[in-house]
């Protein structure tokens, strides 16, 4: 008889969040204009496949990202639901003070593991960027209001190439320390296998307790799934996703953006893990958002559906 999949696998987590990031991570840096309701539509979506934290907008300079000059009217045109969360990025304090105005409850707040990804996307050096983030902590502390931090560059750097996992664990340290309840370690250029990865992810596990961890992974070179797995293994239990791979970093030409939720809920149901996401309703989503962009999924999940290729589980 054959045993359980939970027996098969012991090392894996009974259950796994998915962090959300298409509407705010995949959709800014699309250069077409996308209507709010567009965004607002999508996120509904989302939330009715069951994504419990869907990242909804950032609050960043409209002149350096036009795409989420509209981050207030789509928070407000979301409905309330009990469990779902709608966390949004800031920059600095000006843009947690515009986030509060507009009704954000969640923050995120990012810096880099590399020096010169972190001059070219924030004009300023780590030191600098983690001095500039914490009075939005602070204040969002005060007020009671969950922040979760980003790391990017955890595997490479487009710029100075190789990025240690000492370096990487500082940083994601110096974000816990400011108060962020979790920290998402981002491979931006998607230059990562396991070999790089679960480095990473000891070096950091020594800082920051597993648990508070989380794994963003750009499938630029097809390796984000497996990253996924090599993580899951390790013990991570949290991972941002982007429903039809929407997504991309402008620093990597060529690149396949983020991870497809879709890819990533057909590894975890396949491996007997929970998500309390429904494939059909997240197919949908990607369905309703591609054909709205004019563009097809990223998704290897979505494209085998239309293409009428069956499910083989």
């Amino acid at each position: 008889m054959t045993p359980p999949l939970q027996a098969r696998f012991p090392h894996l987590p009974a259950r796994v969040q998915l962090v959300e990031v298409s509407p705010r991570d995949g959709l800014q840096n699309i250069a077409q204009a996308i209507p709010t309701s567009t965004k607002v539509e999508l996120i509904e979506r989302l939330a009715d496949a069951g994504l419990t934290r869907i990242e909804a907008a950032a609050f960043v300079s409209p002149r350096w990202v036009p795409q989420m000059a509209d981050g207030a009217a789509v928070l407000q045109g979301l409905r309330p639901r009990p469990g779902v969360r709608y966390p949004v990025l800031v920059p600095n304090l000006k843009g947690f003070d515009t986030a509060l105005e507009a009704g954000a409850t969640e923050v995120a707040i990012f810096t880099a593991a590399s020096e010169e990804f972190s001059r070219r996307n924030t004009n300023a050096s780590i030191r600098e960027s983690l001095k500039r983030l914490a009075p939005v902590a602070a204040a969002a502390q005060a007020l009671e209001i969950p922040v979760r931090g980003y790391v990017s560059c955890v595997a490479g750097c487009p710029y100075q190439g190789e990025v240690t996992p000492e370096t990487v664990a500082a940083v994601a340290g110096e974000l816990l320390e400011l108060g962020c309840y979790e920290i998402s370690l981002g491979d931006t250029i998607g230059v990562g296998t396991p070999g790089s990865i679960l480095p990473m992810l000891e070096a950091c596990a020594r800082r920051v307790p597993l648990s508070r961890l989380a794994g963003h992974y750009h499938d630029t070179r097809g390796m984000a799934v497996t990253n996924i797995y090599a993580s899951l293994e390790f013990g991570l239990s949290t991972f941002d996703t982007a429903v039809a791979g929407l997504g991309g970093c402008p620093y990597a030409p060529g690149a396949a953006g983020n991870v497809a939720t879709e890819d990533v809920l057909y590894l975890l149901q396949g491996l007997g893990v929970d998500t309390g996401v429904d494939m059909a309703k997240l197919l949908a989503a990607g369905q309703f958002i591609t054909a709205q962009l004019g563009r097809e999924s990223a998704s290897r999940v979505a494209r085998s559906q239309a293409s009428g290729v069956p499910a083989c589980q």
